[in-house]
């Protein structure tokens, strides 16, 4: 039997909480001098804090706070950097307090389109546009409400990235460490013409009621807008030497594509379609997708050099040689121009931009650089 997709993919209050913990934060003010009341932030932490130990760990797109650790009640996925956070990992938690963060704007428990607003609704529509500046704002006020006065490490990858990045402009003094991993100085014509028809298929979707749809019943959401988003979004995570030696011209078993079966490059497509409009909110795709648009560190401040010559963190840049979405060359843009960076780490490898999720061996060897006394 067919489950229809719910209407939003969204945590939401009642579901299991899993190891998620949660900080209210009061009244947050954006960029656009709009202001959200009663900013509630979810996020997961792993280790014991000393006061120095401190490591920010944050996530990608349609990433989330569990960084790691087994799928379960409240966690429909497991950790996406499981293998390398952990007891006696390249993190080792018996060394590092790791926090980890939902994004503002996000749909895994910190207020966003399909959280509620102050009349009791779900923000939907009326959720105000924020930035990559926002949300690092917002992630300054958790480290304040923690205690962490100075995070020892700040890691991250793709949009993580760019908030790592941001971390390290707009508080300089409380990042120790930086890593940047297949992320921008600022997200190119490129890859704004990448997410272009990814939000055109969200807000054209008939069921997107121009981002009022979170009380339908389900099968009446976006789903399919966000399912035809996540498949666009995915070829430019992965690269074409990989498709074509998992799957040529191979049909899916079973189906035959000169009757109307698929080929098994299309059934894999519509697998990670299916799994992400289950697990993921439509508004909180199309909010966060805009932000990472607008991102581009040096916006307002002066010349890029300039602003990159201020960051005072040990500074370890990251990126995947195939990456066809972050190229290389926007990595290598960043250490050259932050003070002390060095060369790129390469990643190399045929997933692309997913290869920041997938090298694990490369990524302790990246991981020990920069963690190392």
């Amino acid at each position: 039997m067919t489950v229809l997709p719910p209407a939003t993919g969204a945590w939401q209050e009642g579901d299991p909480v899993g190891d998620r913990l949660f900080l209210d934060l009061g009244a947050i003010t954006l960029e656009s001098g709009e202001t959200i009341p009663d900013v509630r932030v979810a996020y997961e932490t792993w280790g014991r804090f000393d006061g120095t130990n401190a490591v920010l760990v944050l996530h990608a797109l349609t990433g989330d706070s569990h960084v790691t650790g087994d799928a379960g009640l409240g966690h429909p996925t497991p950790g996406w950097w499981s293998g390398l956070i952990g007891p006696g990992q390249s993190v080792d938690t018996d060394r590092w307090f790791v926090v980890a963060p939902n994004v503002l704007g996000g749909c895994q428990g910190t207020t966003g389109p399909s959280t509620p607003a102050p009349d009791g609704r779900p923000w939907g529509s009326r959720f105000p546009r924020t930035t990559v500046r926002d949300q690092v704002a917002v992630e300054e006020k958790v480290a304040d409400a923690l205690g962490i006065d100075r995070w020892a490490a700040v890691l991250g990858g793709s949009m993580g990235g760019m908030r790592a990045l941001e971390w390290a402009v707009m508080y300089p003094s409380r990042v120790e460490r930086l890593l940047l991993l297949c992320s921008p100085a600022a997200a190119s014509a490129d890859q704004i013409a990448w997410a272009s028809p990814q939000i055109a298929a969200i807000v054209e979707d008939a069921g997107w009621h121009g981002g009022d749809y979170h009380d339908l019943a389900r099968g009446e959401g976006p789903h399919r807008g966000l399912g035809v988003a996540r498949r666009i979004a995915h070829n430019t995570y992965r690269t074409a030497e990989e498709y074509d030696t998992r799957f040529a011209r191979r049909p899916q078993p079973g189906e035959d594509p000169e009757t109307g079966g698929r080929f098994a490059m299309e059934s894999y497509l519509d697998h990670h379609a299916g799994k992400l409009v289950h697990r993921f909110d439509a508004g909180s795709y199309v909010e966060l997708t805009r932000a990472m648009n607008t991102h581009d560190v040096a916006r307002g401040r002066g010349s890029l050099a300039e602003v990159l010559a201020g960051v005072t963190a040990r500074t370890v840049v990251a990126g995947s040689v195939s990456d066809r979405l972050y190229p290389l060359h926007q990595q290598e843009e960043l250490a050259a121009l932050i003070p002390g960076a060095g060369e790129v780490w390469r990643i190399e490898s045929p997933y692309g931009h997913d290869a920041f999720l997938i090298e694990a061996r490369r990524l302790e060897q990246i991981l020990g650089e920069l963690l190392r006394d």
